[in-house]
């Protein structure tokens, strides 16, 4: 009898050990995020946050081509059961992908995680309209990761060479257009300008031409567009090719000639500043610059990046889950996020003294972004949904009136009507 309680015994303790073994035992996350380009931060933080939190390890899938192809995905997920503890969603499709998640019960509402924080860390660290950018029908489901705005990248010595001042930069399009069209005529295979909408993976640079000007997408569930805001853009994206010689090839191709000294103006995310700052460098004299504004009183931009959420629905994974969110948005990886890309950084601290403030002395390049925080607004995208395919046709249409294979005035009327009944 003494031997079977021993043996008893031994067995519990056995037991006793493999409970608190499988306690302690590490936390593993699956995390998707958008543009395989962008690892180059992801992985970094993921591997400093692993250090800080042993008992948490993050592993990724394999990255999406681009946001929309990245919220396709976490559609038919969701159906499968298949989806990750984490994601980062483009803020333009944030409302679509809340909605579908939501109905199923496979998102987090971040809300009653937030007020469980000290309200003195909340306020060093989140803006009110930075956690809004995460916000769908008045909860929080995202905490916002990465922030930007279109700018615009110039060759400085094209800029020179066409007789404008690479200190004193045009800030409407009219302006823009006249320098584009000198800066065309320096020389033979040179381009004024490039802004790549006929290509571009999402509907950010429509948002940002309608904004700017004072228009919108939508109102009142209906295309807002078919005005003279939407002619107007319409009209600039024709001339973008007709007078500033703005060649229509793929991003990646006109992105290419641009750090070859080709094309005088680009425009594009300062998530890719750091990268184009090193291919560049020494080949000519890289500048950037806000994004011009026609409507100075009304006009705005769209504000471009991605929410991170919580789609885990295990209990241990969705508090491992908050500690990764709350890290990576937190003022030490924003400060890595916006020296490895040039993004505008989602956390407050991160602009002060101990973290981006000397950053931002020492290259103004990277601050420009942070002048247009007046503008921002947020990205709207179509809270009904189909807001991928809407803008697949979209680009379509714009692609042709910009070749002149259609009219300005029947892309007009076919953007509108397309879109409309997409939005049924």
């Amino acid at each position: 009898m003494k031997f079977l309680s021993k043996i008893i015994a031994a067995s519990a303790a056995l037991l006793g050990a493999a409970s608190t073994a499988l306690a302690q035992s590490p936390v593993t996350l699956d995390v998707y995020y958008a543009f395989p380009a962008f690892a180059k931060f992801h992985e970094p933080l993921a591997a400093e946050f692993m250090k800080e939190h042993p008992d948490i390890k993050i592993q990724f899938r394999a990255p999406a081509a681009s946001y929309d192809e990245g919220h396709q995905a976490m559609l038919r997920a969701s159906i499968t059961n298949n989806l990750p503890d984490v994601y980062y969603s483009g803020y333009h499709v944030l409302h679509e992908l809340v909605g579908k998640l939501k109905a199923r019960d496979q998102i987090v509402d971040l809300g009653p995680l937030m007020d469980a924080e000290p309200k003195e860390w909340r306020d060093a660290n989140y803006a009110d309209n930075i956690l809004d950018l995460g916000r769908v029908d008045g909860k929080l489901y995202g905490l916002a990761f990465n922030a930007s705005m279109p700018i615009m990248f110039y060759n400085a010595d094209l800029v020179k060479k066409a007789g404008g001042d690479p200190d004193n930069m045009p800030t409407d399009w009219p302006g823009i257009m006249e320098l584009a069209k000198k800066i065309k005529a320096t020389g033979p295979g040179i381009a004024g300008l490039a802004y790549n909408i006929h290509d571009w993976p999402d509907e950010w640079l429509w948002d940002a031409m309608l904004m700017q000007g004072g228009g919108e997408l939508t109102k009142d569930g209906k295309v807002a567009f078919g005005d003279e805001h939407g002619q107007k853009a319409l009209e600039y994206f024709r001339s973008f090719v007709t007078d500033a010689g703005m060649p229509l090839i793929d991003w990646d191709q006109s992105r290419q000639a641009f750090i070859a000294g080709q094309i005088g103006l680009f425009f594009d995310t300062p998530a890719r500043l750091s990268q184009d700052t090193e291919l560049i460098g020494d080949r000519f004299k890289l500048r950037t610059a806000v994004f011009p504004v026609d409507d100075k009183e009304k006009g705005g931009l769209p504000t471009g990046g991605n929410a991170a959420v919580i789609t885990a629905s295990d209990p241990a994974k969705q508090k491992a889950a908050w500690e990764f969110l709350k890290f990576v948005t937190g003022p030490k990886a924003q400060e890595q996020v916006v020296k490895m890309s040039g993004y505008l950084p989602t956390n407050k601290a991160a602009t002060g003294a101990d973290y981006l403030g000397p950053f931002y002395e020492a290259d103004p390049n990277y601050a420009t972004v942070a002048k247009q925080m007046a503008m921002s607004r947020p990205w709207p995208g179509y809270s009904a949904g189909n807001t991928v395919r809407i803008w697949r046709t979209q680009r379509e249409i714009i692609s042709k009136v910009m070749s002149g294979d259609v009219s300005i005035k029947d892309g007009l009327d076919s953007l509108v009507s397309e879109t409309q009944a997409l939005m049924k």
